[in-house]
């Protein structure tokens, strides 16, 4: 079924700007990003097909203009850190309000206007029971997804491993760290982790609106190869060229440094990071056959953002004096 517009919430973002680049290079559709800065949203400007629009998507009022325009939304809105809840309570207010009432306003109102497909960006290892804040919430945002079916409104939830590419916060930050600390004190490092490419994420939500098949369904996305954080974080080091020692934590240790560096600008870690962390970030098996995507290696791109143009320029001259 071809949607003639579509609404992107979280359409600006480092995987969003993907999916909205290939919507407009593969369809027709209309395209609308609503965006709380337009700074954030100029450059999806030069797509002739897409349009943006100051809006809170939080404000039921406006959400509900947005979806009446609509025939398809996709939801790729997500937080990685929130205040804690009450005792007892499963996640905090701040996961509470993106991760689970968002996708129930969402849902809400394309029953409401009678918008019958719905994608929405979870995370793999969500789980009622997950050992953080942020599965969990993840997990009761699912639940809000595919409440809408009993509506009329067919929702595809996909749960992406960490996702890598040119602008992420993961091997980025990384990176980062090693240019400007002579070691690296690690928690979780022996954790692993199947980074799937942020590309090959757009890919298969384009895909699931053109293939009525994934109605209904829920998909790992995953790289092909798995990694302990303490791979990925040398990986990091050797391509950006800035190699560090990497001091593996023991839990104790591991937790106060996540204590202290939730309280510092920036947020780089919490402790609820390190709780996700105790179940490793890889899929159940292979991307399902019906999203037709053969996975990117981490390795086939990551050392070309990571390097930068002068080392990719020493490369490139490395191999014409070598003769390749």
């Amino acid at each position: 079924m071809a949607h003639k517009n579509i609404l992107i919430i979280g359409g600006s973002g480092f995987i969003g700007s993907q999916v909205v680049a290939q919507l407009a290079r593969t369809t027709t559709s209309r395209i609308t990003v609503p965006t709380r800065r337009y700074e954030r949203s100029k450059h999806l400007l030069v797509m002739p097909t897409v349009r943006t629009t100051i809006a809170d998507i939080h404000d039921e009022a406006v959400l509900d203009r947005l979806v009446a325009e609509a025939d398809a939304v996709v939801n790729l809105v997500g937080i990685l850190h929130s205040r804690r809840g009450p005792r007892g309570s499963a996640y905090g207010p701040d996961f509470q309000r993106v991760h689970v009432d968002l996708p129930r306003k969402i849902v809400a109102a394309c029953a409401k206007h009678g918008v019958r497909r719905y994608l929405h960006m979870s995370a793999l290892g969500a789980s009622a029971q997950g050992p953080s804040m942020y599965l969990r919430s993840k997990a009761a945002g699912e639940a809000a997804a595919f409440a809408g079916a009993g509506l009329g409104v067919a929702a595809t939830v996909f749960r992406p491993a960490v996702v890598f590419g040119e602008h992420d916060n993961f091997l980025n930050m990384f990176a980062a760290m090693q240019k400007h600390f002579p070691l690296i004190p690690l928690a979780g490092a022996n954790v692993r982790f199947q980074p799937v490419y942020v590309g090959d994420v757009a890919q298969a939500f384009v895909k699931a609106l053109q293939n009525e098949a994934t109605r209904g369904q829920t998909y790992e996305l995953a790289g092909p190869h798995v990694y302990t954080l303490r791979q990925l974080v040398r990986l990091a080091g050797i391509c950006s060229g800035h190699p560090r020692p990497i001091i593996g934590l023991p839990p104790m240790l591991a937790s106060l440094q996540a204590f202290f560096l939730e309280h510092l600008p920036g947020r780089l870690m919490s402790r609820d990071n390190l709780a996700s962390m105790q179940v490793d970030n890889v899929a159940t098996g292979p991307m399902a056959a019906e999203l037709d995507i053969e996975p990117t290696a981490l390795e086939a791109v990551a050392p070309r953002y990571l390097a930068g143009v002068d080392m990719q320029q020493q490369m490139d001259a490395y191999r014409r004096g070598a003769g390749r």
